[in-house]
């Protein structure tokens, strides 16, 4: 067994977790949906059969206040359970455990009738909470009991109770949040009542054999958070009032801080973890970027921690937990940390999924069944709509014929795995080339496909996913040799002077901004990472924050758009934060309403509001979007087999593998 720690059973002494993973709390939007619980069934029973020792559900409320929005869902009513059981009853004929996370938004709710320890508005919400009265902490303690009891009766095997990321429980314990003046708040010792007399009303309601969970917010990574001291002395109260397990929070929602992102180092936040290990005996789980057995097993081999959270991942690949048993771990799909289809879907209030597994929350919806007519079909491109749809099709039966005019798979990922920060795309081309391999999809590489090659062959489906080519801009003087596009400076064919103006401000012209002023990756140097956010691995200040390190300024970027729009404005919703302080990290100028009139030696003549001016610039990148390369369509189509487009080749927008690997998908369904 390549993974012993990892694979091992813990003992909770009332039960027996039969491996060292937990599937942490996602919230998937199906709760929420008409016969979302029947499709939420089949989501965690898949996990289940695919070996996770221990699943914690999205964030359900104890009440009304709690609520994340006005529809969200809440467990306060013996008629709610029905729902619930049909949840726990599949992961339990899976053979599998299941945890119900308690969430009480706080100030976090999206809806007017929110509620905090004081009237303090968060500044990711727009509605300012009331602050709580002594009878409404009071019921609202008595409301966490009786949501816990009745997801006992609903057959879950526990709950975890959700005291980080600055919900209402992290609310109370931070003196950032919390400036009552009575018996709840001012001295630690008090802003701690909450949280504990919380757990010790639910461990007296579910009896001693009954999993309770507390997140506790280990690292705050705000101003006038909690001092580590506090976070050991909280840690050792909690056991003391009857957790069973401890899991690691880390960062608040409103932190400056990315925490899970894909520019985030793997497990970089193990050490936090690893620090409150000898200060307690009950198991602790490490969480925040752990996406590989690989990575997950040095966390506890190390002794970093007795457990690891794992959530996206899960969304990636159901199967994560038998793949790493039976020793294939090249098969796993992994999780990129994207947010694009996750936690972006979740913050704007659509159902989550996954961009490299479509099927994710799509259980019921989503599925390869074998085709009826098996059919010979030819595929332009190995990109990611063209490998994905080429694995799909193969699944349900169908001879894939794979055409790829490079050397190379992988399409606008080739060049996105080269931008600082997103090197997890390397394991998307991983797994895409075992699978391809694994369903015997002929791969063609340094082969055109041809109309001719489509009619010598009797192919009885072609699917172009031929990609994007960089769009033009014809101005005087952009024939230069100085004038370049993003895919010849990722592809090393030039080599740029210190000043450089970026046409485009959208997510390429992001990239390039950060690959040209970075190339060293902080992502592989977890050490560097955390000095350039200004995470404090000592604990010095409260929030575990310190001055960020400031770096020399490399090269002279301009980043330029046409709009009058914020610049990034259209980036992910979740991420979109990051992608804009690291540019202002690297000292970016960025200007908006721009004009482009020509290039000449003395730089690119531009104006602003009709205003003229030279920018002193070596080179120009075009990062002006995409057009879709249709070449060789109309002869495809005159052959009389049938064309399919998908990915690029059918809408060349801002870069979308969401899309293109979803249509992929899509597509094999259909055919």
């Amino acid at each position: 067994m390549s993974f012993p720690h990892l694979l091992e059973p813990l003992n909770l002494g009332f039960t027996q977790l039969k491996n060292r993973v937990l599937m942490g709390s996602m919230h998937t939007g199906l709760e929420e949906e008409k016969g979302g619980f029947e499709k939420l069934a089949a989501f965690y029973k898949e996990r289940a059969e695919g070996g996770v020792g221990l699943i914690v559900t999205g964030g359900i409320s104890p009440n009304l206040r709690g609520r994340l929005a006005p529809h969200a869902c809440q467990l306060s009513f013996p008629w709610q359970v029905k729902k619930h059981r049909i949840v726990t009853q599949a992961v339990h004929q899976a053979g599998g455990k299941i945890c119900m996370q308690l969430l009480h938004a706080g100030r976090y709710s999206y809806h007017p009738f929110s509620v905090a320890p004081s009237k303090l508005k968060s500044p990711i919400t727009p509605f300012k909470p009331s602050a709580m009265s002594d009878r409404q902490i009071r019921c609202t303690i008595k409301d966490y009991a009786k949501s816990a009891k009745l997801a006992q009766l609903a057959g879950y095997d526990g709950v975890e109770v959700m005291g980080s990321e600055g919900y209402l429980i992290n609310q109370f314990i931070s003196a950032r949040t919390n400036q009552r003046k009575d018996n709840w708040g001012g001295e630690f010792d008090n802003r701690i009542k909450f949280p504990l007399q919380i757990v010790r009303s639910i461990r007296e309601k579910v009896g001693t054999d009954f999993i309770i969970i507390f997140r506790l917010s280990m690292l705050d990574l705000v101003d006038n958070g909690s001092s580590w001291e506090e976070v050991v002395q909280l840690a050792k109260a909690l056991e003391h009032a009857g957790v069973t397990i401890i899991n690691t929070g880390i960062g608040w929602h409103e932190a400056r801080v990315p925490t899970i992102a894909t520019s985030v180092p793997r497990a970089a936040f193990a050490w936090v973890t690893e620090k409150l290990k000898s200060e307690v005996s009950v198991p602790l789980v490490a969480t925040n970027r752990i996406n590989t057995p690989e990575i997950a097993e040095k966390v506890i081999a190390s002794g970093q921690a007795d457990m690891v959270s794992m959530a996206r991942p899960f969304l990636a690949d159901p199967d994560f937990v038998n793949k790493a048993e039976a020793n294939t771990p090249e098969l796993i799909n992994t999780c990129i940390g994207c947010n694009q289809a996750c936690l972006d879907h979740t913050f704007s209030l659509k159902r989550a999924t996954c961009l490299v597994n479509p099927r994710a929350c799509y259980e019921t919806e989503i599925n390869f069944e074998p085709a009826e007519s098996k059919k010979r079909i030819a595929v332009m491109g190995a990109g990611p709509a063209g490998m994905a749809f080429s694995i799909y099709a193969a699944t349900r039966g169908h001879k894939v014929v794979l055409f790829e005019a490079k050397g190379e798979v992988g399409g606008q990922f080739n060049l996105a795995r080269k931008i600082p920060g997103k090197e997890e795309f390397n394991e998307t081309i991983r797994y895409f080339l075992a699978q391809l391999n694994q369903h015997d999809v002929e791969l063609r590489l340094n082969t055109k496909l041809t109309p001719e090659v489509l009619k010598q062959e009797s192919f009885d489906e072609v699917v172009m996913s031929s990609g994007v080519v960089p769009r033009k801009v014809n101005l005087l003087g952009f024939e230069s040799p100085k004038v370049v596009d993003y895919q010849q400076v990722l592809n090393g064919e030039v080599e740029l002077g210190d000043k450089v103006a970026l046409i485009g401000a959208g997510g390429i012209g992001f990239d390039m901004a950060h690959f040209v002023n970075e190339r060293d990756s902080s992502t592989l140097n977890a050490e560097k990472w955390l000095k350039q956010w200004g995470i404090d691995t000592d604990y010095n200040e409260p929030g575990g924050l310190m001055e960020p390190e400031v770096e020399p300024k490399h090269k002279q970027v301009y980043l330029l758009q046409r709009k009058t729009s914020k610049i990034g404005k259209g980036l992910g919703k979740t991420t979109g934060w990051i992608h804009r302080s690291v540019l202002k990290r690297h000292q970016v100028d960025t200007m908006t309403g721009v004009s482009y009139e020509s290039f000449d030696d003395n730089g690119l003549h531009i104006k602003i509001n009709d205003k003229p001016q030279v920018l002193d610039v070596d080179n120009v990148v075009l990062c002006a979007g995409q057009e879709p390369n249709r070449e060789l369509l109309e002869q495809m189509q005159a052959t009389g087999v049938p064309v399919h487009l998908i990915g690029g080749a059918d809408v060349a927008a801002e870069l979308d593998a969401k899309r293109a690997i979803r249509q992929g998908a899509e597509l094999a369904m259909s055919l």
